[in-house]
């Protein structure tokens, strides 16, 4: 009996096992149901698109950039196609020992395994990254030779960019690189992100960076479909890509190689406008460097030979190094005496080879003066002595005015990017410029040093030959721009930069033509007629000799002063008189005097770009003239 009443014990509580086993059972079968039904039902739409979007991914195809090419059609920039060592690492049997099996058949530098990892981090699984680029012919015969060694591993032809004529116009033309952080800021801030998806590199100076979304062109697609392990299955949809825009410029190639080659290795810079429109013809910054150095990436012995070179090759001073212009202020000087009623043409003063101002003498370049001179005769021999008193006439504010509208001390807005103000003196600038209340206060005896170009003056090679251009068009200002027209390859599409002028100076015809005969004078009889001697075509021009220190009363000897402090030779010149084509500022570092030094780098400028003329090396230097240099203020001494 017992043992009935023990076995119907257990039966209940078996019983109430299998209720509550069926319970759970039924609760958590009713929970994948109701789960079940909210993954397929109602999340349906949301899933779905999730699992096309894992099937399917985009793949950039990266477009063709834009040539750049001169206005004769050389080209400067342009890419070719290379063939390369590309890795899809969900394809491989493992990453690491295919790249070491790899190595053994074609170098593999440190350098190549770096980049590799850095792309791998940015790609994805199914995408082909490069371990090498550039193979020469015989590395692809060996790697054809052992393809199948190598599942995931192929060979494939890529575009590299290339610039034909090497160092040639660097700093204008510029030069890609491959993008950093500070370029994915800059894509983003303009909005571009989504086409750069798989551009490896971007433009960094000069054209290539100003022109850079022009030139990068459309990035095209691939919608490619994977499987669960991330391997490309088949293509199901192509976009292709569109190339970049062609620009064709102003610039003239072989004039700027001439230009180049004129300065010899020294350091200066030049640029060569077509007044008539502000067109570029030629910028040169010497000395320059290889942009092809930089397209896949500086090596680093390259770039700290660049960056240590103490003739800094990759500093642009056509546009960014303000120099103070010395002589070639002076018919800039002498305009605005006109322009402003302070001098007539006529009006002439005598020269005693100094100025007193105060209880300090002012000497002239000549011992003894120039006698009587006029504004005409004060170019022409560049007499210090008048403009130092025409300098105190027409007063600081009035001096800073009219050069400021000539475009001095201000940017003028080329189409490359790194261009400096330069320095315009004036008592509102000194009070900008420093900090100590002593120091903000303006001078009399400051505005005479001022006024032939020394002082506070501080102006860029392409202010020069803006402004000087701005004067040869009766005060019509044009925007100084390298480019000529922007073609599209695909659709053949050009459009035009226009040359508008952008303002217009209040000057007057017979006050410019007064100061264009002045400046034909220098080069016929003044202190630019050696190196002009037997031109073919009149030009005009003037001479500067800018000082690097003060000379503390001193007499200034070249041989005794070491080279990186001796003075700045300028030379800003045009030529025809009657009808300027072109005008022309260079500035030779520490050059000496201005007819030395630059002005023979004009002269076969000229000699090329008016009568096709080539010269036969760099320009020589002229023998000094024997008065010294033109705007030692303190050159002969002081009382």
């Amino acid at each position: 009996m017992g043992d009935f009443h023990h076995n119907e014990q257990d039966l209940e509580t078996y019983r109430s096992r299998i209720l509550l086993a069926g319970v759970l059972v039924l609760l958590l079968f009713c929970l994948l149901l109701a789960r079940f039904i909210y993954l397929q039902v109602l999340q349906h739409e949301y899933y779905t698109t999730r699992a096309e979007s894992n099937r399917i991914s985009l793949v950039p195809i990266v477009p063709n950039r834009g040539n750049i090419v001169d206005r004769n059609g050389v080209v400067l920039a342009r890419n070719y196609s290379a063939f390369t060592l590309e890795i899809t690492p969900s394809k491989t049997l493992g990453l690491e020992a295919t790249i070491d099996s790899l190595a053994e058949i074609i170098e593999i530098q440190a350098k190549d395994r770096r980049r590799f990892k850095r792309l791998l981090e940015e790609s994805k699984n199914f995408e082909s990254i490069p371990i090498r680029t550039r193979l020469t012919d015989e590395e692809v015969a060996r790697f054809a030779a052992n393809r199948y060694r190598f599942p995931g591993v192929e060979v494939k032809a890529r575009l590299f960019r290339q610039y034909p004529e090497g160092p040639l116009a660097a700093h204008a033309i510029g030069y890609i690189s491959r993008i950093n952080s500070k370029d994915v800021e800059w894509i983003e801030a303009e909005g571009h992100s989504a086409n750069y998806k798989g551009t490896e590199h971007i433009g960094k100076i000069g054209l290539e960076q100003h022109y850079e979304f022009e030139l990068h062109g459309r990035t095209g697609y691939e919608q490619v479909e994977v499987d669960a392990g991330g391997r490309a299955v088949r293509v199901l949809a192509h976009t292709p890509p569109t190339p970049g825009n062609d620009l064709h410029l102003t610039l003239d190639a072989r004039l700027q190689k001439v230009a180049e080659e004129a300065f010899g290795g020294r350091r200066g810079s030049l640029v060569a406008l077509d007044p008539a429109n502000g067109a570029v013809l030629a910028l040169v910054s010497s000395p320059s460097f290889d942009p092809n150095l930089f397209v896949d990436g500086i090596r680093f012995d390259d770039w700290d030979e660049l960056n240590n070179n103490p003739d800094k090759p990759m500093l642009n001073r056509a546009i960014y190094s303000a120099y103070p212009p010395g002589s070639t202020f002076k018919p800039l000087m002498a305009l605005g005496a006109l322009t402003q009623g302070k001098r007539t043409p006529n009006q002439a003063m005598a020269d005693p080879g100094y100025f007193n101002f105060g209880n300090h003498r002012f000497m002239d370049d000549k011992v003894g003066g120039h006698g009587m001179v006029d504004l005409h005769k004060s170019i022409v021999v560049s007499c210090n002595t008048y403009y130092y008193q025409l300098a105190n006439d027409m007063g600081i504010d009035n001096i800073a005015r009219f050069m400021g509208d000539l475009g001095l001390g201000s940017r003028t807005g080329i189409d490359i990017p790194g261009e400096a103000t330069g320095v315009l003196p004036s008592p509102e600038w000194k009070q900008r410029r420093f900090k100590k209340r002593e120091q903000q206060k303006w001078y009399a005896g400051e505005t005479i040093s001022v006024g032939i170009g020394q002082g506070y003056n501080a102006y860029t090679t392409l202010q020069m030959a803006h402004s000087l251009a701005n004067v040869l068009n009766y005060g019509s200002v044009f925007r100084p721009h390298l480019v000529n027209t922007i073609r599209d390859p695909s659709t053949g599409e050009v459009r035009q930069v226009e040359p508008q002028p952008i303002r217009q100076i209040p000057l007057k015809r017979e006050h410019v033509d007064l100061i264009k005969r002045a400046m034909a004078g220098v080069n016929k009889e003044g202190t630019g007629a050696r190196a002009f001697a037997g031109a073919a075509y009149e030009s005009g021009g003037k001479t500067g000799t800018a000082q690097v220190f003060s000379l503390k009363g001193q007499k200034y000897v070249a041989g005794q002063v070491k080279e990186r402090l001796r003075d700045h030779s300028w030379f800003v010149a045009f030529a025809p008189v009657e009808q300027p084509k072109i005008v022309v500022a260079v500035m030779v570092e520490n050059g000496g005097f201005g007819a030395q030094s630059a002005a023979p780098i004009a002269r076969q400028v000229f000699d090329y770009y008016l009568l096709g003329k080539l010269p036969g090396g760099p320009a020589p230097e002229v023998e000094a003239p024997e008065d010294g240099p033109e705007t030692q203020e303190d050159g002969n001494g002081q009382d």
